[in-house]
């Protein structure tokens, strides 16, 4: 099994920590809610600290598996507010999770996703 799919296997067993060591340490992260992305694996894994606290009822519902990427389609709550998106991840040479796309819809969940993320970061100090 490769790194998405262990990645995917983690996370639906709500283990973040376990999910997160399959990333590159030097991994970037593309989020739809801020225009810089994420990177390193010490900034990344503390996002996904914030999102396993702010996103409710998480799932996969989907998986689309091609030779150097996967795309997961999740959906969950934030706020009230339900979400619907995609992760898109492309492994490194050394078949890690080097690059993670996120991609959410509609455009008033990305709203309240990035209002949601943005307090958590600043409440564990990764932002200020």
């Amino acid at each position: 099994m490769n790194a998405a799919l262990r990645f995917k296997a983690a996370v639906e067993a709500g283990d973040i920590v376990g999910a997160t060591a399959f990333f590159s340490d030097d991994i970037t992260l593309h989020s739809p809610v801020k225009f810089r992305p994420f990177e390193g694996i010490d900034t990344v894994r503390a996002l996904f600290g914030v999102l396993q606290r702010t996103f409710e009822d998480f799932r996969y519902v989907g998986r689309y598996d091609g030779p150097t990427g996967h795309v997961l389609h999740f959906r969950t709550v934030v706020n009230g507010k339900q979400v619907e998106g995609i992760d898109l991840i492309e492994l490194d040479e050394d078949g890690r999770i080097g690059t993670f796309t996120v991609m959410i819809r509609p455009q008033s969940a990305v709203a309240a996703v990035g209002e949601a993320i943005w307090a958590g970061l600043v409440a564990d100090g990764v932002v200020s």
